[in-house]
């Protein structure tokens, strides 16, 4: 018999041990061909050539989908290669030296590794289609999407599942040559023999671990100050290290403490849950800390991104509160509108006077990250009633006070201390305004019109009248804003807006590209769409793979522990005795890195809140669930194979 005659009988008996590898490599394929695809296509690379954020964006992910990929083969394959170990000492056993049997393991990789990448990319090019529909839906993008072949996907596809090929190679001529006969019999009997715990030690690391995860949410909602970089350096850490502590001691010491108050005698359910997990916990503690620690941040970055998209059309409308925006150029607004009126596009138009000053803010008001803010700064001073004639809702401030917008600031304007001063230099003396609110968003649509006061009408004129405007660089400043009154028509009002008369100055430079809200949102739209498909993307990759591992481990023990379940089936215990205790011990395998996850992530988006000015909590709320929801799947369907496991023992 040949040793390619071996490799042919081999892989037909292990057929049911192939299987799960062979799901590592193909789903791997799979996405990483898809993703791939998506770089190729002539409508993303359209819409590439139109922002460098998507040809970078998809560069990173790439590369993020690469390590993933790499990681989930190599672990798959360790189990793989653990569950035949004691074939592989066969092999030794028989006469076949170390060369002879880690030529045959390679040439098994090869075979299973080439049907993989051909069925691969068969099923990647069927289902990349859905993928491209969905990130062109995202983005916004109304052309037709023609269905392509990329011959370069498959070559970089080929090219990087080869790379990870050989090292799965290299990590198997690696168990063969390092594992002695009597190791490679013995794997599947490798635990742990739990010792007692040092009692005082135990206690001090297990409230330790607790206390460093109450540490890291603390900071993490206290981090913004000038060490904000450190800061989240320590977060992470706490974090990691607490949630380390927590399944390596403290759970271990709390298992130790239920087995001492029973005297051993834990009882079926609490046999096949607790005391299976003490034998294993040193070995899983890392494994499950690392799932833990990355749900939370695969989290973190869904909720994040989709909340991001999930608030694109408000962000724009808070920072541009006018549909369009013209500045000191009546006769510019005026032909916009007949060009308006020429395409059957009804609006309304309205001129705004804005009092353009400068002036100083009161020390201590702006918080630390931020400065000391004693320099001096432009102030846009504008009518409540100008606003709303405008068609932009304003409640009148009393006379003397003022409320304060500003997009720019308005991270910081969440953390700053009301009521406060602006000193407005008006020549002879300073006008003061007492800051007694702090507005949503922008008044106007510029930028660089500098804080925006919003003061009643009456006291508007005053200043009108008394400020010295065309001296001490005070000036009285016209905006012009058009609002449509149907939203459907904003983009072809966009289309008319960005012709280069209106966008460019004499000097033939662009000056008004921030003025119009639709191209915001498009940009916004744009950004984040691609920006959540890539998260959801490398998040469906990374639930799939680590939900993945979870289950091959947890196979692996079940075969393990068979001999057990058939001893128990022959004591009398039924099938549904013996599933309670495995159910409560998959509870604490998915469960608990789950909702410590859950949790980790929560404080993760609280922290990061300040980034978004519109409510994300339902957005956030979908994005876990949906993530839960997927990790419940997995844990029923290593129920399932329990079940089956158990029902066969006998």
């Amino acid at each position: 018999m040949t040793l390619f005659d071996l490799v042919i009988r081999s892989m037909r008996k292990n057929i049911k041990h192939y299987y799960l590898y062979f799901f590592a490599l193909i789903f791997s394929v799979v996405l990483y061909f898809v993703f791939a695809t998506l770089q190729y296509d002539s409508a993303v690379v359209e819409r590439a050539g139109q922002s460098m954020k998507f040809s970078s964006a998809f560069k990173v992910a790439g590369g993020l989908l690469i390590f993933i990929a790499g990681i989930f083969i190599v672990y798959a394959n360790a189990i793989f290669l653990k569950r035949r170990s004691r074939e592989i000492g066969l092999y030794q056993l028989i006469g076949l030296n170390k060369g002879a049997v880690a030529r045959l393991l390679i040439i098994e990789n090869s075979l299973l590794s080439a049907g993989a990448l051909l069925i691969g990319i068969g099923i990647g090019i069927l289902v990349s289609r859905v993928f491209l529909l969905l990130l062109m839906k995202l983005v916004d993008y109304e052309g037709f999407i023609a269905l392509s072949f990329s011959t370069a996907a498959i070559l970089q596809t080929v090219v990087v599942f080869v790379a990870i090929i050989l090292l799965t190679t290299i990590q198997m001529i690696y168990t063969v040559y390092r594992n002695t006969l009597l190791s490679l019999f013995n794997a599947d009997k490798k635990g742990e023999n739990p010792k007692k715990p040092k009692t005082f030690v135990s206690a001090v690391l297990a409230l330790l671990g607790i206390g460093l995860i109450v540490f890291g949410y603390w900071l993490s909602a206290n981090m913004m100050n000038t060490m904000l970089f450190f800061n989240m350096i320590a977060v992470l850490v706490s974090t990691i290290l607490g949630t380390y502590l927590i399944f390596r001691v403290t759970i271990s010491w709390m298992f130790y403490q239920i087995r001492s108050r029973k005297q051993g005698h834990l009882g079926l359910k609490n046999s096949l849950s607790i005391g299976s997990l003490m034998h294993r916990m040193k070995g899983n503690a890392n494994s499950l800390t690392i799932i833990t620690v990355l749900s939370a941040m695969t989290l973190a970055m869904l909720a994040g991104s989709y909340s991001l998209y999930y608030s694109t059309e408000k962000e724009s409308r808070y920072s541009m509160p006018h549909d369009f925006m013209f500045e000191s150029d009546e006769g510019l607004a005026a032909q916009f509108g007949e060009e308006l009126i020429e395409n059957g596009i009804d609006f309304t138009s309205e001129k705004i006077e804005l009092l353009s000053v400068w002036g100083t803010f009161e020390k201590d008001v702006f918080p630390e990250w931020d400065g000391p803010m004693d320099g001096t700064y432009g102030f846009s001073i504008v009518s409540d009633q100008q606003l709303e004639k405008a068609g932009f809702q304003v409640e009148a401030p009393k006379k003397g006070k003022a409320v304060m917008h500003d997009m720019n600031y308005a991270m910081s304007m969440n953390n700053m201390k009301l009521p406060f001063d602006v000193n407005v230099t008006s020549g002879e003396s300073d006008r003061q305004f007492r800051i007694t609110e702090l507005g949503s968003g922008n008044v106007v649509n510029f930028v660089s019109v500098g804080f925006q006061l919003v003061v009643n009408d009456v006291y508007f004129e005053e200043l009108k009248e008394q400020l010295p405007l065309e001296s001490e660089g005070n000036m009285v400043l016209d905006v012009y804003a058009v609002n449509l009154l149907d939203r459907d028509q904003l983009e072809a009002a966009s289309k008319i807006f960005s012709q280069s008369k209106y966008i460019d100055n004499a000097e033939g430079e662009n000056y008004a590209y921030s003025t119009d809200y639709y191209s915001m949102y498009e940009n916004g739209i744009l950004t984040n769409g691609l920006l959540i498909f890539i998260a959801g993307f490398l998040g469906l990759v990374f639930l799939i793979s680590t939900g993945s591992i979870l289950y091959f481990k947890q196979m692996t023990e079940a075969e393990q522990e068979k001999q057990n379940y058939a001893t128990l089936r022959q004591l009398g215990f039924t099938v549904k005795d013996i599933m309670r205790g495995i159910i409560r011990k998959q509870m604490f395998v998915f469960g608990l890195p789950l909702a410590i996850g859950l949790l980790h992530s929560v404080f993760a988006i609280k922290a990061a809140s300040f980034l978004f000015m519109s409510d994300i909590t339902i957005p956030t709320t979908i994005a876990m669930g949906l993530y839960a929801l997927i990790y419940i799947v997995f844990a029923f369907l290593t129920v399932g194979y329990y079940r089956k496991t158990v029902k066969a023992a006998l």
